[in-house]
This record gives C-alpha cells, structure tokens and sequence, in this order.
C-alpha cells in the first residue's frame, strides 16, 4: 500500500482496499494515559515517546530532543473524554519544517497548532494512525485515522476533536497557495524554491498540468536529476553550485519569473526580486533558511514590490481546511490518470524521529520526510 503521508494522502484509498472513515483533526492527550497500573486485567505495554528537552534558540540538533518510555493501558480510560476519546497506534509521522518554529518559547497560545511544545508532553505533528480502542461514536477498531496533532509516540488518545475531511497539508497547501496567489495561467514563467520537498515537488507538476513553463531548485544533484526526470520539471539547479544566484536566475529566465512559489527566503527571495516580471506573483510558503538564525537575513530588493507591481502574499493553511472539497476535485483525478508522482523519504522507528526531523533543516532528505512508527 502505498501511503502518500500528508499530501496525496487520498491514493491510499485508491491504491488499498483499506478504506480510511475519516481524516481527522486532534488534540493529543496521551501523556495522562501513562500508567504502570496493571490492575483490572487490561493489556498494559510500553510506549516510546519523543520530548522535547529545552526551547531551542539556532539551529536545532538531535540532542535537543529525548525518547523516553512509558507504560500504557490498550484500553480508553472512561475519565479521558468518556465516549469521545480513541486510543491510536501511530503508524506513520511526518517531520514538517512548521515544527522548528514550536520549538521556541512562549509563542502566542492563540493558535494552539502553533504554539510553543509543552516540555511536559511528547511533541505533535501530522500523523496517521490505526484506532485500537474507541469510546467514540464515531470510530471503531481498526479505523486509519489522520490528524495534525497527534504525538510522537507509539499509542496516543485523541478527544475533544472536531472531524473533517482532509488529504493532507503539503498537498493542500502547495494547491491552495499556488493557485489562490499565483493565478497561473497557460504559458506562466514559475520557478520553485526547494523544490524537491514534500511541497515543491508537488508545485512544480500542479504548474506543469496547466502549461507553465517550470523550473526548480535543490540542494544537491540528485535532487535536481529527480526534478526533471521524475516531477517533469523543465529544468533544474543546485543552488549551492550558483555564486551568483541574480546571474542564475536571468540564465534560466531570460524574460523574468511571473510567478515565484517561495519556500527559502534570505539571499534567495533578494534575487527572485530583480527578476520579476511586471505584474509578478510571489507565493509565500516558507522561508526555511531563515527558521534556525537568530539574526534573521536583510532583504535589500524590497523596492521592486511596488516599481514592478508585484503581488507577494502569506499563506497558512489552517484556514483553507474548509475547502478541501475543491482540492479533492482536482487531485483525484490526477491522481487516478497517474499524472501526480510523489517521493517520500522515510525513515524507520521512533528512534530515529529526532535525527529526520532535524535532517530537514540541513536537507538530508530527498522528497517529503516521513517517520515509520510500527509496521502494519
């Protein structure tokens, strides 16, 4: 089975008999279910989990993350949210850059899905897993579930959570964010930021459907050679390579960008810039070189937002989870007529969670990184 986690999560059905009842967004409650009572007869086992160690200022390493065990009940305690509450075996997690940026103190408590980590509960994240115990109406055993808030553990409880449909975040967010600002039409110049990552690789073969002429960068040359030869990029360079980012992007743009999917920043969106056309586009993804610095880079071509008239916009997809309808009318298909490919990069055991996640950051991965928790 085949398990796009977080962006064509929608082949699973497809692709496996397993049928997925809902996808669903959860506040994680698994700490409190730790117990070493083994009274009652109830089935008590271990439970890695993953915590954070200190707020994290800089770049992040492994050591600033701790795996721990605690016993657990494969039962739904009655006082944890009654017949609300589902008790999971995570199956897959996946490590998202969003993730540095919880890793800092005291962020505003206001958006719980990205607010600071409690140093008192394993860390959260999208994840899917298989229900072992429900007290929920709604679920039953053996029920795959997704969520955006699920631990990095091996079993979490999940309640107080409100279902919704939901295909994943890269894919919708590299959907909505491309085609609500960039308004690509046929024959658009785009050109991808990291481009091979859980987003990017996706950006490129959406533009790509619609006859955009397409280019992307990586970090390494395998990253490029996977850019043109398996996401249909019209070419490709490794950054690193380029002394001369302004000089690169004339080189492959010769009449400027129209449209700029940004997920770097600093030195990269300086030089994008310059080379906007009038009327330009620039989507704002993310700007993960700029996650781990204390001393955030200057941009110094701001001037060429107003004198080439260039929209440049934010994106947080929290808010478009109400459409996910629009995006499943569009990628299903695509993903049917197998005109979406997709690349994960997945790493397995609990263990190793900590060193994906911090790989991000250094591009150690090669399409969307992925940690297996349990082999089904």
């Amino acid at each position: 089975m085949h398990v796009y986690i977080m962006a064509c999560l929608l082949q699973t059905c497809i692709s496996s008999a397993i049928s997925i009842r809902h996808f669903i967004n959860l506040r994680t409650s698994a700490t409190s279910m730790a117990s070493t009572d083994h009274g009652g007869g109830e089935e008590v086992i271990r439970n890695k989990q993953v915590f954070l160690n200190d707020y994290v200022s800089g770049f992040p390493e492994e050591s600033n993350l701790y795996l721990t065990t605690s016993s657990i009940k494969l039962k739904v305690p009655e006082d944890q949210g009654g017949k609300d509450a589902v008790l999971v075996k995570n199956l897959y997690l996946s490590c998202d850059p969003f993730m540095r940026g919880r890793m800092q103190r005291d962020l505003p408590p206001d958006r719980p899905e990205l607010s600071s980590y409690s140093l008192g509960s394993p860390i959260v994240g999208f994840g899917v897993g298989r229900v072992v115990d429900s007290r929920h109406s709604d679920f039953k055993k053996g029920d795959l579930v997704w969520g955006s808030t699920i631990g990095w553990e091996e079993y979490t409880i999940l309640s107080e959570f409100v279902p919704f449909s939901f295909t994943g975040m890269p894919g919708m967010t590299a959907y909505f964010c491309f085609f609500d600002i960039g308004s690509p039409k046929e024959g658009d110049s785009v050109y991808v930021s990291a481009a091979s990552g859980a987003i990017g690789q996706l950006v490129g073969q959406f533009a790509k459907l619609i006859g955009c002429y397409v280019v992307g960068s990586a970090g390494s040359k395998e990253k490029v050679e996977l850019l043109k030869t398996k996401f249909g990029y019209d070419d490709a360079f490794n950054y690193k390579d380029e002394h001369d980012l302004d000089a690169a992007l004339k080189r492959y743009f010769p009449e400027g960008i129209d449209i700029y999917f940004e997920n770097v920043g600093g030195k990269m969106l300086d030089a994008v810039l310059v080379n906007m056309r009038l009327h330009g586009r620039i989507a704002v993804c993310g700007m993960i070189s700029q996650y781990n610095l204390e001393q955030p880079e200057s941009v110094q071509n701001l001037s060429a937002v107003f004198y080439k008239q260039i929209r440049m916009e934010g994106f947080a997809v929290y808010e478009h989870y109400h459409r996910y309808s629009k995006f499943l009318d569009f990628v299903l298909p695509c993903i049917k007529e197998g005109k979406i490919v997709y690349v994960e990069d997945i790493t397995e055991g609990l263990e190793s969670g900590p060193a994906a996640l911090v790989g991000l950051f250094s591009g150690r991965n090669v399409g969307k990184q992925v940690v297996k928790v349990a082999q089904e």
